[in-house]
């Protein structure tokens, strides 16, 4: 019986040129990652593929699944690896058939990228459909149309045989665009933007305001959870959670009412520049979609965006809240995002927040409290939780504080944070 092998299909990154055994090394390297709870036997490049094998001969359809879920990933082939010998390829050919589920009509399509081998294509496909044929009499075969294509890919001395696929998530592989800094709230956007911007390569450093001490830690661990759905996907590097509650009473009793949002969010978007510049990251990641809420008008979000220098990027700002919750869904943390908690986005609301702020106003509460003093303090309190499954994360030295509840303790005399 021929091994069962996971073919590993790509799109975009078939068409990266010279930089394009980076992107196929990367995916390998994330792929091995993502795999490491299954008895795994290989992972490696084969002529335009990634192909991955088991220890024991035979691929699950688990172990496909997870393939599926790592960006860069376009999709995933089941497929029957056989020697040259026709006989053995045609009859994996009726067993992939007979794995692909009910169908009417069928075709095969092989292909060679080893012109070694002495048959051509069109006998190959001639030669597979004849024992197709007897196999399965009451079908049809169409060539135009057909409800099920088995392939028949000849490769490097070895022949692919396959008849059904699963679609991967798309992309690039986490690793290959740089690192960001995502501000990560519980609820449904920030996470889907952080995905995202995941799926096109970049590796992500989440960052949580937390209410605490005026909230209870609730936030805290539903950002967790939230990380942990996203952590087999690789994009997750690193959570860092900052204690925001205190200091966002401060900003209440000194800054007009309408304009407190604001003033928060200048203050969490200058701490998070702070941790990217520490972390590398070349850009900041947001969960705003145009017009959603108060804050997220143009002119607010030029408000905001006036206290950092790094670029902003919002993969969400076009979308509405049923594409944003549809894809939440997909990548498995609507669930999560559904449950109540409070959090700093909750503490200290105005009743009536300004929605179109004019600077100069905006400039007037800044200055209003000693904001980099805020800035500084909060930087300093800044606790994380690592996550071992973005192998593409490379953690700065600066940072030795452990969140004491949701990550691993460390002894006292680890547990401090580094100013050097």
């Amino acid at each position: 019986m021929p091994n069962r092998v996971c073919l590993v299909h790509y799109h975009e990154i078939g068409l990266k040129g010279k930089n394009r055994s980076t992107f196929e090394n990367q995916l390998v390297t994330n792929l091995h990652r993502a795999l490491r709870s299954f008895e795994l036997g290989e992972v490696k490049r084969v002529s335009g593929h990634i192909l991955v094998t088991a220890a024991n001969g035979h691929v699950s359809d688990e172990m496909a699944e997870a393939i599926s879920q790592v960006p860069g990933v376009a999709r995933v082939s089941l497929a029957y690896l056989c020697g040259l010998d026709h006989v053995e390829y045609s009859s994996a050919a009726v067993r992939a058939l007979r794995e692909a589920g009910d169908f009417y009509s069928f075709k095969v399509h092989a292909r060679r990228s080893a012109t070694a081998y002495e048959l051509h294509t069109l006998e190959i496909n001639r030669l597979v459909g004849e024992v197709l044929c007897e196999a399965f009499p009451d079908k049809k075969v169409e060539m135009h149309a057909p409800d099920v294509i088995v392939y028949v890919m000849v490769v490097q001395g070895s022949v692919y045989v396959y008849a059904s696929s699963r679609i991967g998530v798309g992309g690039l592989p986490v690793g290959t665009a740089g690192k960001v800094v995502t501000l990560l709230s519980s609820g449904f956007d920030s996470p889907v933007a952080t995905w995202m911007v995941g799926r096109r390569g970049a590796t992500c450093v989440p960052v949580h305001f937390s209410g605490r001490p005026q909230t209870s830690d609730t936030s805290e661990w539903l950002c967790r959870d939230i990380c942990e759905a996203l952590a087999p996907s690789g994009v997750i590097g690193r959570l860092y959670v900052v204690p925001f509650g205190d200091r966002q009473r401060e900003i209440s009793l000194a800054v007009p009412q309408s304009l407190r949002i604001i003033t928060y969010r200048r203050v969490m978007f200058a701490v998070s520049e702070r941790i990217a510049r520490i972390e590398g990251a070349k850009a900041l990641v947001t969960g705003e979609s145009l017009g959603q809420v108060a804050s997220q008008t143009l002119d607010n979000i030029a408000a905001v965006n006036e206290v950092v220098s790094l670029p902003v990027l919002r993969p969400l700002i076009g979308s509405d809240k049923q594409e944003i919750m549809r894809r939440a869904e997909q990548i498995g943390t609507y669930e999560l995002s559904s449950q109540q908690a409070d959090d700093c986005c909750t503490l200290f609301m105005p009743r009536r927040p300004e929605t179109h702020a004019r600077l100069e106003a905006v400039h007037a509460a800044w200055d209003s409290f000693d904001h980099d003093a805020m800035i500084g303090d909060l930087v300093e309190q800044v606790e994380y939780l690592d996550y071992d499954q973005c192998p593409s994360y490379r953690a700065p030295k600066r940072w030795r504080r452990h969140h004491r509840e949701l990550g691993p303790a460390l002894s006292s005399a680890n547990d401090v944070f580094d100013t050097e």
